[in-house]
């Protein structure tokens, strides 16, 4: 089960006067599923208007309905072996989006198995929270226990000319447990619950 609070303490920090995400990489894939582009860039050099707009789209992810739209997943042994979704996640994760080739890779799973009938973006975000300590009565230290390094995937259908709308689907990896990283679980995202896009599940190996 995910903690509200754990995903709360995450999403109070996604504010341009706040946030501490450092990379923003993506691309686009047209009606047919085929590739049309994509971009890789520092995110504090995004304008503000564009830091606001990103910045909502991946709050989405972590901010929706806990254990409902947004459930935790183990990755077993078998799935963590080389060659795995996870070991292609953990690379990402380690190389904070700089490596053109790893996200081409993950760009190029996705398009293979998602099922859209119009263009949509594959958004990633690179984030490193610097996680303070609390006391046993709640109250948080200026030290550091533990800095959580993350990334958030959204998937989202263009609403306009490379305007990515609200996420379908999406995932926090790694996990978020106990307010300290879970690199065995995966948190899931479904916009609609009722319609899940199942193949995001395969694309993970979970």
């Amino acid at each position: 089960m995910i903690n509200r609070e754990d995903m709360l303490e995450l999403t109070r920090r996604m504010t341009v006067a706040r946030t501490s995400f450092t990379r923003m990489a993506g691309c686009y894939v047209d009606k047919d599923g085929d590739f049309d582009g994509s971009f890789n860039t520092n995110f504090l050099k995004l304008s503000a208007a564009e830091r606001t707009r990103n910045l909502k789209l991946a709050k989405e992810i972590p901010f929706s309905n806990t254990n409902v739209n947004l459930v935790k997943y183990e990755f077993d042994q078998n799935a963590r072996k080389p060659g795995s979704m996870w070991q292609l996640l953990m690379a990402m994760k380690e190389c904070g989006l700089k490596n053109d080739a790893l996200m081409d890779t993950f760009y190029d799973v996705v398009m293979e198995t998602y099922h859209a009938h119009k263009e949509y973006a594959i958004l990633i975000f690179h984030d490193r929270y610097d996680i303070p300590v609390k006391t046993s009565d709640g109250e948080r230290l200026w030290d550091s226990e533990e800095v959580f390094e993350y990334i958030i995937c959204a998937v989202c259908p263009l609403t306009g000319e490379y305007e990515p709308g609200n996420p379908e689907c999406g995932f926090l990896f790694p996990a978020f447990t106990d307010r300290s990283g879970d690199l065995n679980h995966i948190a899931v995202y479904q916009a609609d619950i009722n319609r899940p896009h199942k193949e995001i599940m395969n694309i993970l190996g979970i």
